[in-house]
């Protein structure tokens, strides 16, 4: 099984600009996801340790986005006199992917198991990008 990243900005851009504007960093409520394409299926994967799925966790698709928006709210912290720690991430995160065209919405799903929601999308089957020879009628 060959393993291919799904490219949506269709070109070849140099890394430091496809992390800018993938916004590929530690902003704040950003859901770091990974892509892959394998055996005709987009599957994105994203790390959401300590969450319920049933309650925490909304995947949508709508006008050829995925968005995955998740919530957590237990966390762990130490308050003492003058100082803070929180050793986990809290709060809302959310992350808007761009599908390909032509995907099937209906088909998109979803599955939450030890910390990683999958999302697998089947790939729409490519049409035909030949020339089609037109006929040229006389008058």
């Amino acid at each position: 099984m060959a393993l291919t990243r799904w490219d949506r900005f269709g070109f070849d851009l140099p890394d430091r600009w496809r992390r800018w504007l993938d916004f590929d960093g530690e902003t704040p409520g950003w859901l770091r996801v990974e892509e892959v394409h394998e055996d005709g299926t987009l599957v994105v994967r994203a790390e959401i340790p300590g969450i319920d799925p049933d309650k925490d966790v909304v995947v949508s698709v709508a006008d050829g986005t995925l968005r995955i928006s998740a919530k957590r709210e237990e966390h762990s912290e130490d308050k003492k006199k003058d100082s803070y720690r929180s050793e986990f991430r809290y709060g809302e995160f959310s992350r808007s992917l761009a599908l390909p065209a032509g995907v099937d919405r209906d088909a998109v799903k979803a599955n939450y198991k030890d910390g990683i929601l999958e999302v697998t999308v089947p790939w729409p089957e490519e049409k035909e990008s030949g020339a089609t020879k037109v006929l040229v009628g006389r008058s």
